[in-house]
């Protein structure tokens, strides 16, 4: 879980998804794919910073893709059924609007009853009812007109006579109450889009049968018709959850659910959010994705600077930048603030403008972090570095094309700097070029050899190919060359982990952690701490010591969202689901762009569901730690 890979373009790192590359991840259910946010979708986030990941998240399962028959149909009514599917493939073929195959779909021609029953024939004079004569019948003269008016409602929806089928349902269900009656009313209203009668019919049936899924499930398509996607949320996930998750349909519809909701948060949390830096392990591994150059001249210890200048504050933001905490970081962005404020920077304006820049991007104003890098590129059109990071801020962006130019323009100007190819590299990898981005790290080894990163990005992509024996290769290799490197170790245990070879993966995290401590005592770097704590809970289940190790690395950096994660999906593996939702929450309060916090805000959404689903229906709780304990466990990394 390298910090300077992960997946989504904010100047991170670079991840590698080791999803495509395990075989027992080929085919991931709902919840396994929710559960692999702190992995697939955090590295993109580290990837544009600098190194590629290799994790794959925390594992709660949730869904199967394969769907089965109810067991409420009736071998008489399944070969009606048969005609009704091909019908509803047809339409959704033509018409992909979800009401319009909601209608379509079905009405329900099952029978509760056990026991054989004859249903007349709907030509045959129906019986009137009313609720005053209802009263007065048998109990067995009661069935059979209900399930004789029932029978002609089928017919009337069939025929999309909807105001009729309403009405002989709603006589059906004088005559006996029965949740397929009012469920069927309701297919009925939800083809003439009356939504809140869909609702009223649905929870009607499924008052009579809480566990009853097409009631539920349509409840949950006319709650998503009413904006009311939380209500929705919970539906479709219950129904998943009675279905066992084998319903794949309503396994999609929770996911799309799940974002829509957060997408709703996270743009109020986004407006309310105060911008702040990240924490100190994204900052740091971002900045390293630069290879590092000795202070402007001018800014030098020995220069002399008047007390309060520009100049003066250039230099003491790069002082406190050395120091690498969050604390040192926090007084460097003052610094570059105060710098351009109080001007006569002199032919340093345009470095002032790189650095104010770069951090108001790692806070995430971006359209001021443009600004800036447009401005220092117009009065130094030489410094490459400006070209570089503006297109990892245009790939952020999704500007893939702006990301392109910008590296072209860059090499224009100096055509051999090896930044250049190193942060286009990143950009290939991201959008899967792998080739391209495997010519591009050796392009830049070829021009600097001595930058560690390009070596390890470079094995990582050749891992992510297939040629696993050349990314050994590369990464003993580094290890060779780079030994008192923890990086090297992290990242090299990643791929370990990723092949289950635990113990060697373990020990070359433990070696990360102790060389992070001789070399960065006061801003080290946890993500060894966080890959030792997810190395342990795969291999041994070990919570309790994977626990201590995310507590350890957020006593150090309280803000790395990464750590929060991981603690939060430690949690819901062992169904301290209330803990674990807290965690998602302060993931989505650390997270720095809207794509993150919607990311967060997912997990936590899906977590807090599955809370509601198990006070509703707590008779589904040991049904779903049994699927859990089934499906979630194959490797939280």
């Amino acid at each position: 879980m390298s910090a300077e890979t992960i997946p989504l373009p904010s100047g991170r790192g670079t991840a590698l998804e080791t999803s495509s590359l395990s075989s027992q991840s080929s085919s991931l259910p709902l919840w396994d794919r929710l559960s692999t946010w702190a992995s697939e979708n955090k590295a993109i986030v580290y990837t544009i910073a600098g190194i590629a990941v290799v994790v794959t998240g925390a594992g709660v399962v949730y869904y199967s893709t394969d769907s089965r028959t109810s067991s409420r149909e009736s071998p008489s009514d399944e070969k009606q059924r048969a005609s009704k599917k091909e019908r509803r493939k047809a339409k959704k073929e033509k018409d992909k609007e979800q009401a319009q195959s909601q209608a379509k779909s079905t009405s329900e021609q099952e029978s509760k009853q056990k026991t054989p029953t004859v249903e007349s024939d709907p030509s045959e004079e129906l019986p009137q009812v009313d609720e005053s004569t209802v009263e007065s019948l048998p109990d067995q003269e009661r069935k059979e007109y209900a399930s004789r008016l029932k029978t002609a409602g089928n017919k009337a929806y069939g025929d999309k006579s909807y105001n009729e089928a309403i009405e002989l349902y709603g006589k059906a269900i004088l005559c006996k109450p029965d949740p397929i009656f009012y469920s069927n009313r309701a297919a009925c209203y939800n083809a003439l889009g009356n939504w809140d009668k869909v609702v009223e019919d649905t929870t009607a049936a499924l008052a009579l049968d809480s566990e009853y899924v097409k009631a539920l499930n349509r409840r949950a398509n006319a709650y998503e018709h009413l904006q009311k996607h939380s209500e929705a949320l919970l539906d479709y996930t219950a129904s998943c959850i009675i279905d066992g998750f084998r319903n794949e349909q309503s396994g999609q519809s929770v996911e799309r659910l799940l974002k829509k909701v957060a997408e709703a948060k996270g743009k109020a949390i986004l407006e309310g959010k105060k911008k702040k830096l990240p924490s100190s392990t994204f900052i740091t591994n971002y900045l390293q994705s630069f290879r590092p150059k000795p202070r402007p001249e001018g800014l030098d210890d020995k220069a002399d600077l008047v007390e309060g200048s520009g100049k003066a504050q250039l230099r003491a933001g790069l002082e406190a930048m050395e120091r690498k905490t969050g604390e040192s970081y926090d007084i460097a962005s003052t610094a570059f603030d105060k710098a351009l404020e109080l001007r006569d920077l002199g032919e340093l304006e345009a470095f002032a403008y790189n650095m104010r820049g770069t951090f108001r991007y790692l806070r995430g104003e971006n359209a001021d972090a443009l600004r800036d890098l447009d401005k220092s590129v117009e009065l130094d059109p030489s410094m490459t570095q400006s070209y570089i990071k503006r297109a990892s801020m245009h790939l952020e962006l999704e500007n893939r094309e702006g990301a392109a130019q910008d590296f072209e323009k860059a090499m224009e100007q100096k055509q051999d700097d090896p930044d250049i190819y190193y942060h286009r590299a990143q950009l290939h990898f991201i959008l899967a070029e792998f080739a391209e981005a495997a010519k591009d790290y050796q392009k830049s080894i070829d021009l600097d050899k001595d930058f560690i990163f390009s070596h390890i990005q470079l094995g990582v992509t050749q891992y992510k190919m297939g040629s696993i024996a050349s990314s050994m290769a590369t990464f003993r290799r580094c290890i060779k060359n780079f030994d008192k490197t923890p990086d090297v170790y992290n990242y090299y245990g990643e791929l370990l982990l990723d092949q289950q070879k635990y113990s060697e993966a373990i020990e070359k995290f433990e070696t990360a952690i102790e060389l992070e401590k001789q070399s960065k005592p006061l801003g080290m770097n946890v993500l060894p701490l966080i890959n030792k704590a997810l190395a342990l809970f795969q291999w041994k289940q070990d919570f309790q010591e994977a626990e201590k190790l995310c507590q350890k690395a957020l006593i150090i950096d309280p803000e790395c969202d990464i750590a929060v994660a991981t603690m939060a999906q430690l949690l819901l593996q062992q169904g301290k689901v209330t803990d674990a939702l807290k965690y998602f929450e302060r993931a989505a309060e650390l997270s720095r762009t809207e794509g993150e916090i919607v990311n967060a805000l997912s997990y936590a959404e899906a977590t807090r569901t599955q809370l509601e689903v198990q006070d509703k229906y707590p008779q589904l709780q040991s049904r779903l730690q049994g699927m859990g304990g089934q499906f979630g466990a194959p490797g939280m990394r």
